[in-house]
């Protein structure tokens, strides 16, 4: 009877924080700052509520995943070992949403953004309840793979967003993008932290409770936003990781800003990926100096993301808004490589996040040269891009960052890693100059 109680108890704490935590990312999305979302409309509001709930729900179970694991594997499993699986469950949900995004687009290209997108929050709310009734570490592989197959919000959530924006608001509305990746990682780990001590299980019941709150919101206010006239057939050729990259070649723009991006999303792991590790190694830096470092990464990277982009982009236009991106990046990761003195991280911070304004200029000029029936194959496309480097972007950077502290090295370099990321920047430089000199042209229907 205790344990009946208790649960009950339990239960009820659940549903009132997953309710509250509904609320306030209800109240940022409805104050943040971003052009049209200050004039409340509901489904841009929608979107980057679901943005947010998803990278929340991610952040919020960081802390407690490696002790989850280390239950599941087996009492005594070390810490080493539990890294070892987490890495495979990043891989099984990257390589599954490298193959499955391009469908997802397609789909979303034929059938509307609306049922993709709901289907995309129920997989992911299947997946929170795979991690908290899991018996054993096969179990966290299947429900990792339900939410690479179904992960489809930033997919199908790009796609809403180029369906609802004009030419002039479409890259500072490709920010709020951005803007809910930083806010969702200062949210979300700083409650899965607190949740944890409950249990390693109750933060994948908030987050599973999140999401589903997040879907019923959807399935009674979320208006469609693909015409019947600009909705195309499925096609399997196109709908895969390289018949879709294929189909977006002809774009030449697209084509050549693509090679770009790969440069940056690989560059970009010398940060997401290596951060803890060149910390701990340069600056002696504790979990908790890491978690508020990465704290105020993610608050600079929103404020860039959803407010700065706002003036930056018009001001400077889309072309030059990629060029002076790039650059902050660049600077960043050389600033990072150097650094002898803990602060400077944080200084340095401002400097790096500055760069995430070439990301929404970039997807800005190729949502323009797409028609309106295949912007869910270009979002796709990003997404699979993402995927695909995130599978080989880390094992680059880590093993760099090893090899370069390893105690019977011949050179110590902790910072190699992000001169790495500086170099892969500047290639990234060149490639979209080189791309962008080309007459941006309107494309027709596909």
């Amino acid at each position: 009877m205790t344990n009946l109680v208790s649960s009950w108890m339990a239960g009820q704490v659940i549903i009132h924080l997953n309710c509250q935590l509904f609320a306030l990312n209800w109240r940022i999305a409805t104050l943040w700052p971003i052009p049209s979302m200050a004039k409340r409309s509901p489904a841009l509001i929608f979107i980057f509520i679901t943005l947010l709930i998803d990278v929340t729900g991610f952040g919020i179970i960081i802390p407690v995943m490696p002790k989850l694991i280390q239950t599941l594997v087996g009492e005594g499993t070390s810490i080493s070992l539990a890294a070892t699986y987490g890495g495979w469950l990043i891989a099984a949900y990257a390589v599954t949403q490298f193959f499955c995004a391009p469908i997802v687009g397609g789909l979303s290209d034929r059938y509307g953004r609306r049922p993709v997108l709901l289907g995309s929050l129920f997989g992911f709310a299947v997946d929170y309840l795979f991690l908290v009734f899991a018996p054993s570490i096969g179990w966290l592989f299947i429900g990792r793979i339900v939410a690479g197959a179904m992960g489809a919000s930033f997919t199908t959530a790009g796609a809403y967003i180029a369906d609802i924006s004009t030419n002039e608001n479409r890259a500072q509305n490709f920010g709020i993008i951005g803007a809910a990746f930083g806010l969702g990682f200062i949210i979300g780990p700083m409650i899965g932290g607190l949740l944890g001590d409950f249990g390693p299980r109750v933060p994948f019941m908030v987050a599973g409770g999140l999401t589903l709150l997040n879907w019923l919101y959807g399935f009674f206010i979320l208006p469609e936003s693909l015409k019947m006239e600009n909705r195309r057939p499925f096609e399997w050729s196109r709908a895969n990781p390289i018949g879709t990259l294929v189909s977006l070649w002809k774009y030449p723009v697209i084509a050549g800003l693509m090679v770009a991006l790969t440069f940056v999303y690989v560059a970009v792991h010398a940060v997401q990926s290596n951060w803890s590790y060149y910390t701990i190694e340069k600056f002696n830096w504790n979990s908790t100096s890491i978690g508020i470092s990465l704290a105020v990464v993610g608050f600079v990277f929103a404020v860039v993301q959803g407010v700065l982009i706002r003036r930056i982009i018009p001001a400077l236009g889309q072309q030059r808004s990629v060029y002076f991106g790039l650059g902050f990046y660049a600077a960043g990761f050389l600033l990072y490589a150097f650094a002898t003195q803990g602060w400077m991280m944080y200084a340095f911070t401002i400097v790096y996040c500055m760069g995430g304004i070439a990301g929404p200029a970039m997807q800005g000029i190729m949502a323009g040269v797409v028609p309106p029936n295949a912007q869910g194959e270009l979002q796709g496309g990003f997404t699979s891009l993402m995927s695909l480097t995130a599978i080989f972007g880390p094992p680059l950077m880590n093993n760099l960052f090893a090899f370069f502290t390893r105690p019977d090295g011949d050179i110590y370099f902790p910072g190699s890693a992000m001169l790495l990321g500086a170099v892969l920047t500047l290639i990234s430089v060149w490639l979209a100059r080189r791309t962008l000199k080309k007459n941006l042209k309107p494309a027709s229907a596909a």
